[in-house]
């Protein structure tokens, strides 16, 4: 294991002095959950090019925080080596166990892509960040059909389309909705039930050339394939149970498809505050990204694709 001193995580000064983005801050009644770091700054576990915010009591990240450097990014093989991270306890992350359980049928879904952290002055901080994205504290369970299509898909949009192609620097947050709601994995793991995230989210920072700083927000759902797939046990739902808005703001979001959203829509669901920027999205419908009409490079192939408003610099 390569000396975790000498990771450099997530800058919050990234895209220049005037354009700050702070970590998300984390709820009053999230706080007793945060896990805390041995011998680390704060409760923030820091890696190369990015860093991560874990939860103790779901034993996944809360939030990662990303710097992309699209002008440093470097292509390199692949190396997997997933591993725990030894600052926090093994109480508080779940690791092989979780995912060589029966019925797993999941993958170990990056919350910060390899290549995201991939970038550097050198090969060799490059491919440090590329492995320090093998942590256990950086993974939720994701059924290959999301990890491998729409969300490889979706990164790979912002990652090459964007600050690759274009040669932009921007903030990314990542991480799944953990909710109480969330429903149980088949499979008891060293004798716990697991609760499977079936959101994830993504919030981007960038600046454009009126020098102001933007941000732009994302959903995607998997609880229909979790089921479909049998790994999850259904969740239990009474037709004539009244549910909260929050509740509702919850189902809506059952399906795969890719959803462009409010950051507010974010916060809502995570109870995460996110820094203020502008915010070019101003529908509070969610728009299924997967389903509106090609304009441009396609995201899924050469026929299908997505418009994302106000990303494009």
């Amino acid at each position: 294991m390569e000396n975790l001193e000498q990771f450099h995580g997530y800058q919050a000064d990234f895209l220049g002095a005037k354009n700050k983005v702070a970590l998300p801050r984390i709820s009053p009644d999230q706080l007793p959950d945060v896990a805390p770091v041995v011998g680390g700054r704060g409760d923030v576990l820091h890696y190369q090019n990015y860093s991560v915010v874990q939860n103790a009591r779901r034993r996944f990240p809360i939030f990662t925080a990303a710097n992309i450097d699209g002008r440093q990014f470097r292509k390199l093989p692949r190396h997997d080596s997933w591993q725990l991270d030894p600052r926090i306890s093994d109480k508080h992350q779940w690791g092989s166990s979780l995912y060589a359980a029966p019925k797993s049928d999941f993958d170990k879904g990056h919350m910060t892509k390899r290549e995201d952290a991939q970038w550097g002055l050198t090969d060799e901080i490059a491919r440090r960040g590329a492995y320090s994205t093998f942590f256990y504290t950086n993974a939720v369970p994701q059924i290959a059909r999301l990890n491998q299509q729409l969300w490889r898909g979706l990164e790979d949009y912002i990652l090459k389309s964007e600050a690759v192609d274009q040669g932009l620097k921007i903030n990314l947050f990542t991480g799944p909705v953990l909710s109480d709601k969330d429903p149980v994995f088949v499979t008891e793991v060293d004798g716990e039930q697991v609760r499977i995230p079936t959101l994830f989210w993504k919030v981007i920072y960038f600046t454009k050339s009126d020098g102001r700083l933007y941000r732009v927000g994302f959903l995607m759902g998997q609880e229909e394939l979790l089921e479909k797939a049998g790994i999850v046990h259904p969740r239990e739902t009474g037709r004539d149970l009244i549910v909260s808005e929050e509740d509702q703001l919850f189902m809506d979001f059952k399906g795969a498809d890719i959803y462009q959203v409010n950051v507010s829509t974010i916060q809502q669901l995570t109870k995460l505050s996110f820094p203020k920027a502008v915010e070019p999205f101003k529908d509070k419908r969610p728009i299924a990204l997967i389903q509106k009409e090609v304009q441009g490079r396609g995201l899924f192939g050469e026929e299908d694709g997505i418009e994302i408003e106000g990303l494009t610099i």
